[in-house]
């Protein structure tokens, strides 16, 4: 998972890129990255770490143009401690193409042989994106007829990129010169939304980022998704053209979208990540009268942030109040995405306090978004416990993990899931906690695609259905070995 955006500007864009990340930064905390593109040149910063910290004056200063694009990255593929692992990436032919990229491939071993011995190109680090950015590159160069480039070279060199590629990915690239080229999967795992605004002197000014927030913190009209399959391209003039490059296209976003990663002011494939949750609040509460007397519980309690919708509607619907007990310390990462099991638990009680008087001698219901790990559930019911709280009750607005999730979160190895092999009571033992509830799956697909035509998600990692086909059991040991090696 990361955040990525990318702006055609009639004014210079460095400083509106920066701003998006800004709002993207819960995407991705490990490193951050600019490029812009003045003319033919292009102009890149790029550092370990968030984007306040990562960008100096200086910086700022050198990142000269009116079309450009950022990443914030979340480490899925390659090494988090490497700088030259953070995106952008930089390849100077053909014309000189600058990428960033929002997912995960799944044939990165066989694109590692081909590039190499049939394509003739060196990928420098371990990244999918560095690999994801020379498969283009080669493919953009086959269609290459003669001096100039034209947007149907560039979407007959996409659709060669979706037959050779495999998993998830939103990408965004500059093509120097020619302008600012964005594509989807055939499969619309990973979310990618354009937006424009006219100037006033008529002309239009176009995004396309991660998450709509963006496009409206930048006033930008939101114009729709960016289908799966489809790639646009955007001239240096403003002209957008596009064309659908998928043989068999179909939307099947990820679910862990609206569980978790989205910020909740968020819409994305026509679903609006706060009602979704609110709706996942609703179906849980259901859940939970059929597994206990709700006279046992005497309050409902989020874990802040991505919880909290839920956990509202799951008091509303049981008629039992809502109270926040747990205070978040702000400046402290989402514990998910930090890399490294010692880290995340480190930092749990750094990220959050529990407020003595809200739990003293209460039978409390704990709402949460998810349970991945369980580092952060347990350290929870621990607090909750020296609160002073009677009975914990500890439910979860998604199903079980119990599968890697292998298009772009970092969930590799089923060993690391505290569901993996464990029945739900083994689950609340583990946890500490006196009883342990999830929602369903099929409440969980119903609650986020209510009232929309999308038929199917992707539930792989609750499920280990995985969409696009081509998941083999000996794919995840690999996985697993090579990520825990």
């Amino acid at each position: 998972m990361c955040g990525i955006v990318g702006i055609v500007s009639t004014e210079p864009v460095n400083q509106q890129i920066y701003n998006s990340l800004l709002l993207l930064q819960h995407r991705g905390q490990d490193s951050t990255g600019i490029a812009t593109a003045d003319g033919p040149i292009f102009h890149m910063t790029k550092a370990r770490g968030q984007v306040r910290e990562a960008f100096r004056t200086r910086d700022m200063r050198s990142l000269i143009g009116n079309i450009g694009l950022g990443h914030v990255r979340y480490t899925t593929k390659g090494a988090a401690e490497r700088e030259e692992e953070a995106q952008p990436f930089y390849v100077n032919a053909p014309y000189g193409i600058i990428l960033v990229h929002n997912g995960n491939l799944t044939n990165t071993r066989e694109l590692s042989s081909d590039l190499f011995s049939i394509d003739r190109r060196h990928v420098n680090s371990t990244s999918d994106t560095e690999m994801l950015l020379n498969v283009l590159a080669t493919e953009l160069q086959g269609q290459i007829k003669g001096l100039d480039l034209d947007p149907d070279q560039v979407f007959k060199a996409v659709e060669q990129v979706h037959a050779r590629v495999e998993g998830s990915y939103a990408v965004i690239a500059l093509i120097a010169g020619y302008g600012l080229l964005a594509f989807r999967d055939p499969f619309g795992i990973r979310p990618l939304i354009l937006g424009r605004r006219m100037t006033e002197a008529g002309k239009p000014e176009w995004i396309v980022a991660s998450e709509s927030l963006v496009l409206e913190n930048g006033d930008y009209e939101i114009v729709r998704d960016v289908e799966p399959g489809e790639a646009i391209f955007i001239g240096l003039d403003g002209e957008m053209v596009s064309k659908q490059c998928a043989t068999n296209p179909r939307l099947v976003p990820c679910s862990f979208e609206y569980v978790y990663l989205a910020r909740p002011d968020s819409v994305m494939n026509g679903i609006s990540v706060y009602e979704a949750r609110l709706r996942m609040g609703n179906r849980l509460a259901d859940t939970i009268v059929t597994h206990m007397d709700k006279g046992d519980i005497d309050v409902v309690m989020p874990i802040p942030d991505s919880s909290r919708p839920a956990a509202m509607q799951v008091a509303q619907k049981l008629g039992i109040e809502y109270r926040e007990g747990f205070y978040k310390n702000r400046y402290v990462g989402r514990t998910f995405i930090m890399p490294g099991q010692a880290e995340r638990k480190r930092s749990v009680r750094q990220k959050l306090n529990a407020m003595g008087t809200e739990f003293k001698g209460k039978n409390i219901l704990i709402v949460d978004d998810s349970i991945v790990r369980g580092t952060t559930s347990k350290e929870i019911v621990e607090m909750a416990r020296a609160a002073g709280a009677n009975k914990v009750t500890f439910t979860s607005a998604a199903p079980p993990v119990r599968f890697p999730h292998v298009y772009g979160i970092n969930m590799p190895s089923r060993r690391e899931l505290v569901a993996y092999g464990r029945k739900i009571p083994e689950i609340a033992a583990e946890l500490g906690a006196d009883h342990m509830i999830y929602q369903e799956v099929a409440d969980l697909q119903a609650a986020i695609t209510e009232g929309t035509p999308i038929e199917q998600l992707d539930m792989s990692c609750f499920t280990g259905d995985y969409v696009t086909g081509t998941v083999t059991e000996e794919y995840l040991e690999w996985v697993e070995k090579t990520q825990l090696s």
